[in-house]
């Protein structure tokens, strides 16, 4: 399994909602500047590298499957909620087996396993805020990133990429990609959700990563990582 970088997070103690239906407790929310000036098919945020779809809501939200529906243990520290919003979505992958499971109950097994790794090297979470199956199901990672996305202002700072957890999104991908292509349904599943990443961030096509962007790591795996253009295109495409 590709372990994400560590944040240096302390362990403070449990969070008691476990759950991606409350902000954490005690954390205000700072409401963003939305203004902006329409430029042919994108409205561009003032003093910033963001940008959203003419359209609102071009993309619909995938399906995103809650902490709680996967059995993740509570948090073992204060998840903490960032403004501003995000301007990068970094691609991992998980560097585990490449299961011809594509099931449901699979996938819940696998962010439980990713979950229990994390814990055993002290982060106090999930790395990332979000992880997809080999059967192309989304999971939220680290607990409220979902809540947070759906809302679309501030985000969940996470653990998966030294240097740039504070301003990006990390999505977590089931699997070696090495020497193999990620399956179709797969692949699909990751263009929808980093379309709609970038539609509720108003972040560009152009600014989604892969680890090995910033780290010295094979992550995301030379044939995943050689596809990154081509996910770029199909998210601008989508939105």
């Amino acid at each position: 399994m590709c372990l994400p970088d560590p944040l240096g997070e302390p362990i403070l103690g449990e969070d008691p909602t476990g759950t991606d239906d409350a902000r954490p407790g005690g954390l205000p929310r700072r409401l963003l500047l939305r203004g902006g000036v329409l430029t042919g098919a994108f409205a561009v945020a003032a003093g910033a590298q963001l940008w959203r779809p003419a359209a609102a809501l071009a993309v619909a939200q995938p399906t995103i499957h809650s902490t709680s529906e996967w059995g993740a243990e509570p948090p073992r520290g204060t998840i903490q909620i960032l403004d501003p919003r995000p301007t990068k979505i970094v691609v991992h992958y998980t560097a585990g087996s490449n299961s011809n499971d594509l099931s449901l109950a699979h996938a819940f097994q696998v962010a439980r396993n990713i979950q229990q790794a994390h814990f055993a090297r002290g982060f106090i979470d999930s790395g990332q805020q979000f992880t997809i199956s080999r059967g192309g199901h989304i999971m939220t990672g680290r607990h409220h990133s979902k809540t947070e996305l759906v809302q679309g202002a501030d985000h969940v700072l996470g653990a998966h990429c030294t240097g740039q957890n504070e301003e990006s999104v990390g999505i977590e991908n089931e699997g070696t990609y090495t020497s193999v292509q990620i399956l179709d349904g797969h692949y699909n599943k990751l263009v929808k959700m980093c379309a709609y990443i970038c539609q509720q961030y108003g972040i560009a096509p152009g600014r989604i990563f892969g680890h090995r962007d910033f780290v010295a790591t094979e992550c995301p795996g030379d044939r995943l990582y050689a596809r990154l253009p081509r996910l770029r295109d199909d998210v601008r495409a989508l939105l």
